[in-house]
């Protein structure tokens, strides 16, 4: 059984794909560590790479899904194989090299002493590189806006490098997750604050993607603004 599950997910990543795999390589400890690439059916050919690359590296894995479906159900499959597997820590991770594969074992140390990690810009020492100025007040007007209505401490509710204790994920319903793009990370952020566990957030420096095209989209912004007070009403209804 591994310690723990990288999730990959992957749409039209042919270009990051190996490069990811291979610099995950470099930090894991691929004795007992996997890397799971969860595919939405990339026309591209990067489910292609993903086979190869299961045949030539015994410690990786590939999800294969039969269409693109959004950030949120992907990363929900990789969680379901990742913990039948009896994986102990489960990651989250941006195939495009925004995150950086060698803060993987950061956010593994720190899992050690608390049941979520947050590889975190918002924090002291963490920060962005390459983005706009539109960019950064979109991204940090996010998570100013999920913390104010959901009233918790963290900074960093929209960030997507995370690494989950097995408990963590045990302990939220995954049946009942229902965002789809990037919302998806403040809903179980949320939701293991609500279990009553705990979140650490640890600085990271987050670049903007060197190839491929951003997956942002206006539904996906439009998802979040409606999803955050809907999370917090369901909250105070006692139904979350």
């Amino acid at each position: 059984m591994p310690r723990a599950v990288v999730c990959l997910p992957t749409y039209n990543e042919h270009e990051n794909l190996e490069p990811m795999v291979r610099a995950l390589a470099e930090v894991l400890e691929t004795s007992r560590d996997r890397v799971l690439v969860i595919d939405d059916a990339s026309p591209d050919g990067t489910g292609e790479i993903a086979d190869r690359l299961v045949a030539e590296l015994p410690w990786v894995s590939v999800l294969h899904r039969e269409r693109k479906d959004g950030l949120g159900p992907a990363y929900i499959a990789g969680f379901r194989r990742a913990l039948a597997e009896g994986a102990e820590l489960v990651l989250e991770i941006d195939c495009d090299f925004s995150h950086d594969p060698r803060d993987v074992p950061r956010l593994i140390a720190a899992a050690e002493e608390t049941d979520l990690v947050l590889g975190s810009r918002y924090v002291d020492g963490g920060g962005t590189e390459g983005w706009g100025l539109g960019r950064r007040f979109v991204s940090r007007g996010g998570s100013l806006y999920a913390r104010l209505i959901l009233g918790v401490g963290v900074r960093d509710l929209t960030g997507g490098f995370k690494c989950f204790r097995r408990s963590a994920l045990e302990a939220i319903d995954l049946d009942a997750l229902a965002a789809r793009g990037y919302a998806f990370q403040i809903e179980t952020t949320y939701r293991v604050l609500r279990a009553g566990l705990r979140v650490k957030e640890i600085p990271i420096r987050f670049v903007d993607r060197r190839v491929g095209e951003s997956k942002m989209t206006r539904s996906i912004v439009a998802e979040a603004i409606w999803k955050v007070p809907a999370l917090r009403l369901r909250a105070l209804a006692g139904r979350l």
